[in-house]
């Protein structure tokens, strides 16, 4: 017996504005979150992409190629019931970031990850007011209490989208400094990408590549895109 499949139903996607934010309409009918919660979106502009990923549907609703629908959904049934504690656990990863965490050889990789993750550290000082410290190898390097909570008080001024683009951008690079550098402008998600895989591209440069690894990170690159995609039009206008 194969497979059932959710089959188109509508023949018209439109926007509109109402209380509280914006909507997505298929034909006469709201669209509504898997949970059978309003989907209420924060912009006109988010509203639209979401429009266009119906739209975009044919005969058979493929649910992987609406990147946006899938983390709205998440962020009305899940981020905004658990808030706090997706907060907690994303800012964990400021005592854990990778960018502080280096390589004890070769001296190649030292002065790579030096050069490409120093600047973003001396970033996070001067724009995020905290001094994360460094160490080589991968003993737990326990970080600055009043900075941590910096760092985890920053994300009390997150939206519930904000703070789902923030998930992606910081758990799959592995990195709470690089998520904040994306939603503060400083980088985009696809430098962010490359600054996480520095490790990985100089083993791959020294030998040779793997297709199902690299599969797999541009999976995880394509959705860091999408997150910030997520975080800017949430913002839009």
């Amino acid at each position: 017996m194969s497979e059932w499949k959710a089959r188109r139903f509508w023949k018209t996607v439109s926007t509109r504005q109402v209380e509280g934010g914006h909507e997505v309409v298929l034909d006469d009918r709201a669209l509504k979150t898997p949970g059978k919660l309003p989907l209420i979106l924060p912009t006109a502009a988010l509203a639209e992409a979401l429009a266009e990923e119906w739209q975009a549907q044919g005969d058979l609703i493929q649910p992987q190629t609406m990147p946006l629908t899938r983390a709205a959904n998440s962020a009305i049934e899940r981020v905004s019931t658990q808030f706090a504690a997706i907060a907690d656990m994303l800012a964990e990863y400021g005592g854990t970031d990778l960018l502080c965490y280096r390589a004890t050889a070769p001296a190649r990789l030292i002065a790579l990850q030096a050069d490409s993750w120093d600047p973003l550290l001396d970033w996070a000082r001067a724009d995020l007011g905290v001094d994360l410290k460094v160490t080589q190898g991968v003993i737990p390097l326990a970080q600055d209490r009043g900075d941590l909570a910096r760092l985890r008080a920053l994300l009390n001024d997150f939206d519930v989208f904000g703070l789902t683009a923030l998930h992606d951008l910081v758990t799959l690079p592995g990195s709470l400094i690089l998520g904040l550098a994306v939603v503060r402008g400083h980088l985009d998600a696809d430098r962010s990408f490359a600054l996480s895989r520095i490790d990985e591209e100089f083993q791959a440069a020294q030998w040779g590549r793997d297709a199902e690894a690299d599969q797999a990170a541009e999976a995880r690159r394509v959705s860091m895109n999408s997150a910030e995609r997520l975080w800017r039009l949430s913002r839009a206008g």
